[in-house]
């Protein structure tokens, strides 16, 4: 049995390699293959980096993010692509997470380095197929 612990040490260790990513975000997975069932993993997010609108329909999966660090806007769409609603993710100002439905177009916007969340999903992985990203 593997235990991880998640401390200030992974945080910072994977927010260094999301600042050095072409595509400013990183991740550590927990699970130990894509077959999992339950896929658990730390995202870490650099302003900038881009996130499509997107949803989790094709198979249909939610979608839960916890902040752990740092401080990021889910942006919720209709399904005509016009904006729906904004949520600020900011543990110190008492909104820690969200759990977002398979059909619920979706998007980030990060707005501090170093932002980190817990994210969990349904496995096994799956690309996003392309009539879930707008």
């Amino acid at each position: 049995m593997e235990i991880q612990l998640i401390n200030q040490s992974l945080l910072d260790q994977t927010s260094e390699k999301a600042k050095s990513s072409e595509r400013l975000r990183m991740n550590h997975n927990f699970h130990k293959d894509f077959n999992d069932p339950v896929n658990r993993m730390l995202n870490t997010l650099e302003p900038g980096t881009v996130i499509p609108i997107h949803r989790h329909l094709h198979p249909y999966k939610n979608e839960t993010f916890i902040i752990l660090r740092g401080e990021l806007d889910v942006l919720l769409y209709k399904d005509d692509g016009s904006l729906l609603d904004c949520i600020t993710l900011n543990a110190s100002k008492g909104n820690y997470g969200i759990d977002i439905p398979g059909n619920v177009w979706h998007s980030l916007n990060v707005k501090e380095s170093g932002t980190v969340i817990f994210e969990v999903k349904q496995g096994p992985f799956s690309p996003i197929s392309q009539e879930d990203i707008f």
